[in-house]
């Protein structure tokens, strides 16, 4: 990408670059035979920081007969977690398509940075499981919350 398109954002290994907040507890199950947290459990803490950044009564997406899918989901492990304790997720909004958007993630033990996370989320209609455009709600509650 020419340097004029470089992204400006703060880096994701920084965390006063999210917004949205959410928090896991460690659990003894989520470790390997290494003793660190499994790399699966990764996924399921970039889940967590979804929920939380999408959760809003106001909106009430369930009125739009809509669903929403993960597409992508990209991890960049960064340093090892230990059981026992907890994990900060930070997410914040990347991109808003047509029928998808962009989140980023940064998972972190204290200061520390142990991971970075990308998920594409595509609406679907309820009924027939096809993406369809985002709805004018949504697409304004998205706008509002991009990274600048």
């Amino acid at each position: 990408m020419p340097d004029s398109e470089k992204s400006t954002l703060t880096p994701p290994t920084d965390r006063s670059s999210y917004t949205s907040w959410a928090m896991d507890k460690l659990r003894l199950g989520d470790t390997d035979r290494q003793g660190h947290v499994n790399n699966a459990v990764f996924a399921t803490f970039a889940e967590t920081g979804r929920i939380e950044f999408m959760r809003d009564d106001t909106l009430n997406l369930d009125r739009h007969g809509l669903g929403f899918v993960v597409v992508r989901l990209e991890i960049d492990f960064r340093s090892e977690l230990h059981w026992p304790g907890k994990i900060d997720i930070g997410t914040r909004l990347l991109a808003v398509g047509r029928t998808s958007w962009r989140l980023e993630h940064g998972m972190f033990d204290g200061e520390r940075c142990v991971a970075t996370a990308v998920s594409v989320m595509v609406t679907i209609d309820g009924a027939t499981r096809r993406p369809t455009p985002l709805p004018q709600p949504l697409r304004s509650w998205l706008d509002s919350r991009l990274a600048r």
